[in-house]
């Protein structure tokens, strides 16, 4: 593994790193923000951050001011990047598919099944190489925005024994009803609808049995609310099963890190509640 760039913030670092990855077959970059508590070697809990169409692991740990309030709490975070990258891998011309799109499925259709694999990256792989790198225990939340939103939710409905808590701004709720999701998963996993339930929260939250704390926050003033986003499918599909889900609709707010920036301080001490439990 090797370290590209570190900033010392609010008593912490914030460090990038490229790394190989076994799980998609090529180089791999993501930031960490281990805050001051790890300086004595305490282990302490992960925040996983998954960013949106066309991001890096870089957007979310520059723009969404969340560094002050994750010292506080003593919980560090960790970014992925949002696809696999390089010269080698399947792209397209589109922003919403290909790199910078992997939408966080582990694809099965030629020529992606080769390297887009984020499912198990973010999943296995990533947290395995951070758990046993960093001053960082195994209990986990996760959370992301928009692509990232409908990843973490995704991960966490799948995989309760893995994450205490879970949440998204303006998470693409019913990927399979939508059309960036419709796109992405027949490119990925092919025409058969019926392989795309597996990567859609809403048909998920629905049919689950074992909770994990849900933190919603979307704004109102979105461009891609009703098209692409519809949080009201979640919010049914959560009424419909008793899930414990939290939407939270902002007046005036759009699909932008300002939106991010407002909320971020809910959304850490959220998870830092539960990642105490």
């Amino acid at each position: 593994m090797e370290i590209t760039s570190a900033y010392k913030s609010f008593g912490g670092w914030t460090k990038h790193y490229m790394h190989h990855s076994d799980t998609l077959n090529c180089d791999m970059r993501f930031s960490i923000y281990l805050p001051p508590q790890t300086a004595n070697g305490q282990k302490i809990p992960v925040i996983y951050w998954l960013s949106g169409l066309t991001c890096t692991d870089e957007n979310f740990m520059q723009k969404a001011g969340a560094q002050r309030i994750a010292a506080e709490l003593g919980v560090a975070i960790v970014a992925p990047d949002t696809s696999p990258r390089g010269d080698a891998v399947a792209n397209d011309d589109a922003y919403d598919l290909g790199q910078g799109a992997g939408f966080y499925v582990n694809a099965t259709q030629t020529p992606w099944n080769r390297h887009y694999q984020m499912y198990d990256y973010v999943l296995n792989e990533l947290p395995d190489l951070v758990e046993t790198t960093f001053p960082v225990s195994d209990t986990r939340s996760i959370m992301g925005h928009s692509m990232g939103g409908h990843g973490a939710l995704v991960l966490a409905l799948r995989n309760p024994d893995r994450f205490r808590s879970v949440s998204a701004f303006s998470p693409i709720s019913n990927p399979g009803n939508c059309p960036w999701g419709q796109k992405a998963l027949t490119a990925y996993l092919g025409k058969n609808t019926g392989t795309w339930s597996d990567y859609d929260a809403s048909l998920l939250m629905r049919k689950t049995t074992q909770f994990v704390p849900a933190l919603v926050d979307q704004g109102d003033a979105d461009e891609f609310l009703e098209e692409q986003l519809q949080p009201e499918t979640l919010k049914a599909a959560a009424n419909a099963c008793g899930y414990p889900l939290t939407l939270n609709r902002r007046d005036g707010y759009d699909h932008s890190y300002y939106f991010i920036a407002s909320f971020v301080d809910d959304h850490l001490r959220f998870h830092a509640k539960h990642l105490a439990t």
